[in-house]
């Protein structure tokens, strides 16, 4: 049983929902990535993702496109991402961390290479936007079989048929876009949220999170009402932007703190 699976399970027996949160490598600096880490999980952020950063950021909107810009510029890489949580697992065992990114950095890396690395470190999955699942089973396959789950995104234009693909090969969790569009991009239909849930759980037995415009306590509470955990990303990296950073670690505590009692309101 991986880390990500152990959560999920250990929150099933105490009726709690998932708190997923990102933050991408680097930013606001790097010295700040690993306070940062720890400050979400004392903040009740239950499973991290973290950020590769990446020029050429497609799925990403404006907020988390300037943190990857930011990264950048100190010239963060894959390489220092596992750095990032080799130090933050001197601290924690226990809680997951997924690396989101983009195939580019691990096909330059290799991907036996970046496996071997990323079990190394202690990465429990990874999200890579664009492999799609009819070319992802090796890679799949590979990070399981180091106890790590392999993470797909499901929009609401996703067909039946990419959803049975998707299940045929994800571990962990799926990841349900809410929103046609960008990360931070519009507002969430909960009521639709609540139907393609149904229909993909149809074909997914794994927890279902939701994210892509999450942005408040609210609908925090109302998303994890028909979902098993809420993804919230956009909104703390504008809790970075606009905090001096010698202020960002208690700004994103006090944010984060308000969304975790929002959504323990909700009895399993």
């Amino acid at each position: 049983m991986s880390r990500i699976q152990k959560t999920f399970a250990d929150l099933q027996l105490q009726k709690k929902k998932a708190l997923i949160t990102f933050i991408t490598a680097g930013d606001p600096v790097p010295e700040l990535t690993v306070p940062l880490l720890h400050a979400l999980v004392d903040s009740g952020a239950d499973i991290l993702e973290l950020g590769v950063p990446f020029s050429d950021p497609m799925a990403e909107g404006p907020v988390i496109q300037r943190a990857n810009e930011r990264a950048l510029k100190f010239n963060v890489g894959t390489r220092d991402v596992l750095d990032y949580v080799r130090e933050f697992r001197k601290e924690n065992q226990h809680t997951p961390v997924v690396l989101m990114g983009y195939a580019n950095p691990i096909e330059r890396m290799g991907v036996d290479h970046f496996v071997a690395e990323a079990k190394a470190a202690g990465v429990d999955g990874a999200i890579v936007v664009d492999y799609p699942p009819e070319e992802a089973a090796e890679f799949s396959q590979k990070l399981r079989a180091h106890d790590m789950d392999l993470i797909f995104l499901l929009a609401p234009t996703s067909t039946e048929q990419r959803i049975m693909q998707v299940a045929q090969i994800s571990s962990g969790f799926s990841y349900y876009v809410s929103l046609r569009g960008v990360t931070g991009a519009g507002h969430i239909d909960t009521v639709e949220v609540a139907e393609r849930i149904a229909e993909i759980r149809k074909h997914v037995k794994l927890p279902i999170g939701v994210g892509f415009g999450i942005r408040d306590g609210e609908t925090a509470k109302a998303v994890a009402s028909v979902s098993d955990a809420i993804v919230i990303g956009s909104r703390i990296i504008q809790e970075l932007e606009n905090t001096p950073k010698e202020q960002a670690v208690p700004a994103v505590k006090a944010f984060l703190t308000g969304i975790r009692k929002a959504i323990d309101e909700i009895a399993g």
